[in-house]
């Protein structure tokens, strides 16, 4: 209940005596949206769920979820932009894909979005929209995309000591684009790691995410064979990896188009990578 400055004092002077609502003659707190404001008998709101590290240390990775739970599958995707593409961003290069975003929100599919932060950076109020947007949720893909291991297809190579503060640096991009509650999980750039890597990222807190299925999709020129690649490989609790890079990966949205009424027909239902780790026993 919200007091309102009209409301005669003497009138919030006898609620306070009474107890009943104490807070409330102090001054209001504006509630986050779409959330109601915290009282005696709510809730406190729940976190995300994580992998605790193991006994060496080391963040746990993530791969798919249980198999027995019924058919749940989740499309994750890789928002991918190197730090030093600024220039190529400049020329015209396109590496969002809204068109992607529409389809997904359109047929109704949660889905995971791995960003980096100079994607973030580059693409400010698509950052924000999807992070705003509860059909989805925003997790960290690096700053810079540069490989946390040696020879990961091409990628440049980032230090040991250099790793934790890159995860951090793209917290901080999407909280510069007012991306909200972006999730703790984190993708490997290249899905390339080691126990190094593994090591370094435990310091952050976030668990590693990788994935059980391989869509193709990154510089695919076939959307049916895209879509055949997932629709073959999805069991029970699968991880699908795809990206939202439309110059890299210029036919996604098409073989979303085939890939969701498929797996729905087969009886599958979309969730997010934080239903799949909560459901994994993730702590919370």
């Amino acid at each position: 209940m919200i007091i309102h400055v009209r409301q005669v004092a003497a009138t919030c002077a006898l609620v306070c005596a009474a107890g009943a609502l104490l807070t409330a003659c102090g001054a209001p707190r504006t509630p986050r949206a779409a959330r109601p404001a915290p009282s005696a008998t709510s809730a406190a709101p729940s976190r995300p769920p994580t992998l605790a590290p193991g006994p060496a240390g080391l963040a746990r990775v993530f791969t798919n979820g249980p198999r027995t739970r019924g058919r749940t599958v989740a499309l994750t995707f890789d928002a991918d932009m190197t730090a030093d593409e600024g220039a190529r961003a400049a020329a015209g290069e396109r590496f969002d894909n809204p068109r992607l975003i529409a389809t997904l929100r359109r047929l109704k599919v949660p889905a995971t979005l791995f960003m980096t932060g100079r994607w973030a950076d580059e693409y400010p109020r698509q950052a924000r929209s999807i992070g705003r947007d509860p059909l989805f949720e925003v997790a960290n893909h690096s700053y810079s995309h540069y490989a946390f291991t040696r020879d990961c297809y091409g990628l440049p190579t980032m230090s040991v000591d250099r790793m934790r503060s890159d995860v951090e640096r793209a917290y901080g991009a999407f909280r510069r684009a007012g991306v909200p509650d972006p999730m703790p999980y984190f993708r490997f750039p290249g899905g390339c790691y080691d126990r190094r890597a593994l090591k370094a990222l435990a310091a952050t807190g976030v668990t590693a995410v990788q994935w059980d299925v391989v869509s193709g999709d990154a510089f695919a020129t076939d959307a049916d064979a895209v879509a055949r690649q997932v629709l073959d490989g999805v069991r029970p609790g699968s991880v699908v990896v795809m990206h939202c890079t439309r110059s890299a990966a210029p036919v996604t949205e098409r073989a979303v188009r085939t890939i969701v009424p498929e797996l729905r027909a087969k009886g599958y239902r979309f969730v997010k990578v934080s239903r799949l780790i909560g459901a994994a026993g993730g702590h919370r």
